[in-house]
This record gives C-alpha cells, structure tokens and sequence, in this order.
C-alpha cells in the first residue's frame, strides 16, 4: 500500500490517495470503518462483506459509501486497485446526494462520464506517479463550489470529532446552534450517519490508532472515562475495526497496519484527512 497526499487545492474535498497492490491467488482482509472511497480495480475482481451480513461484488470502477463498520473484502488473485477516500465536500462532488443512502453499500459509476477513460489510462501505466497525476486532474475537474453555510457546518463537525475525546452532542449543538433534529439531518446527509453513530465511528477510529501506533495501554484507553467498561470498550473497537484491542496491539492484519499509515500522511493535510 502506497499513500499519496493531495494537491492543496483538493484537501478539502479528498482524504488520500492509495494503490493497492497483492499478488496472491486469493486474498482477503477487513478494514475498518471508514469515510466513503472511489475505487479502481486496475485487476483482479472480488467481494465486499459488510458488517450487516451483506455481500456485495465490486464494481471496476466503485463508489463504496461511508462504512460503519468493519468490512471483509476478498480479492480473487492478484489485484491492484487504485483508491481515493472522499471526505463530504468530495462526496458533493461525485455524488451529490445524501449519503446515508449509500452507507455500507456500493455504486457503479463505470457508466458516469470520463470514469471508464480514466480506467483504461490507470491500466495503461505502471508509475505510481502518473496515476497520481491522471487521479488529480480527474479529480479537479469536479470539483464544485459549496456555500460558506456548509464549509462552516463541516469545519465544526470535522473539529468536534477531532476535539474531543469522546464527541457530546451537545457540544456540536453549541457550537452550531442546530437543534439535535437539524444536526442528525445534515450529518446523515454528509457523512452517512447521526451525530452519536459518527462519534463513536471516530472514537474508535482514534483509539485504534493510539494502540496499534502509539502504543497505548488499550486498559489505559478503556478507563478514561470514554467507554463504560473493558466489555465496552472491546466490543467498539471490534465492531468498528474488525480487530479486537489485543490483536490490535499484538498481531494486527496487514491492511489494518498499512490504513493507520494514513495518520502519518504529512504537509498541510488536516487531522481528520489523516483517518480518512
């Protein structure tokens, strides 16, 4: 897994850009929860298996929405895929409708203007720093202007749930002055789920991070105050990651190690970009 940080011009709209690359006859990980991704597969073909039991096969070229919980994904021989990870403005742009339509689920978009042109060019190279190149343009040329009205409502959701250790609702309402009914409607629209859903989806996310690279005390993180008990504490970080906290710590999966590598990504990419 090779991770690339975007143009400035598209942070605020993509969290990274990665290729994927395996060479066995099959393979198959999870990954945890995670913000809607634009996937390319430049070979191979295989399944996503999402925590609700639903098995889905991937499209070759994939729209997968916000995911809120850890997904299996199996690949049926050697693959290279190609991946960007949408934040909400992204979203805007290649999808434009409400995202908890698409939550846990995929679309198709290789019948959409310029996607399938942009899979044969992907399939046409092999330099990590060409399909970097062809991503960034294609991506460019969608992007699209939003209100301020909605640049400042994603600017306080993005700092809510970077803020706190375990985000309160009632923080976000404070600082937006939105009524818990007006919150749950945008941020289903924009990040796929309600305000308490997507602060434990980031709760865990950073938690998970804490263990697995900063080597955190997962009983430390348990107690301090943000998780009832160890019981809790456990059954989160399984759900939203696929990994309990000890195989985290101890043996966590290639793709879990590889995805955390986001947070490391480095330059003027925003704190919630680096989970994205």
């Amino acid at each position: 897994m090779r991770y690339f940080a975007l143009p400035e011009q598209l942070n605020a709209y993509f969290g990274s850009l990665y290729i994927f690359t395996e060479t066995a006859d099959h393979y198959s990980d999870v990954t945890r929860a995670d913000v809607p991704q634009l996937r390319f597969m430049l070979e191979s073909n295989g399944d996503y298996h999402f925590h609700d039991g639903t098995v889905v096969p991937t499209p070759e070229i994939c729209l997968l929405g916000p995911t809120l919980g850890a997904t299996r994904f199996e690949l049926n021989g050697p693959g290279r895929v190609v991946g960007i990870s949408l934040l909400p403005a992204g979203w805007i742009a290649l999808h434009g409708g409400d995202a908890s339509s698409l939550t846990d689920r995929v679309q198709d978009m290789g019948g959409l203007p310029g996607y399938r042109d942009l899979l044969e060019q992907l399939r046409a190279t092999d330099s990590a720093e060409e399909i970097a190149t062809l991503c960034w343009a294609f991506l460019a040329e969608r992007l699209v202007a939003l209100p301020e009205s909605t640049w400042r409502l994603l600017e306080a959701v993005d700092g809510w749930l970077m803020g706190e250790g375990s985000p309160r609702i009632e923080t976000l309402a404070d600082v937006t002055g939105l009524s818990p009914r007006q919150l749950a409607r945008l941020t289903n629209k924009h990040y796929g789920c309600p305000p308490k859903l997507l602060a434990r989806k980031y709760r865990a996310l950073r938690c998970s991070a804490r263990i697995a690279l900063d080597h955190d005390s997962w009983q430390e993180l348990c107690e301090d105050g943000r998780f009832y008990d160890q019981s809790h504490f456990i059954r989160e970080i399984k759900h939203f990651i696929g990994l309990t906290p000890h195989q985290l710590q101890t043996e966590p999966t290639a793709v879990a190690q590889l995805t955390l590598l986001r947070r490391s990504l480095g330059g003027d990419v925003a704190v919630i970009n680096r989970f994205s």
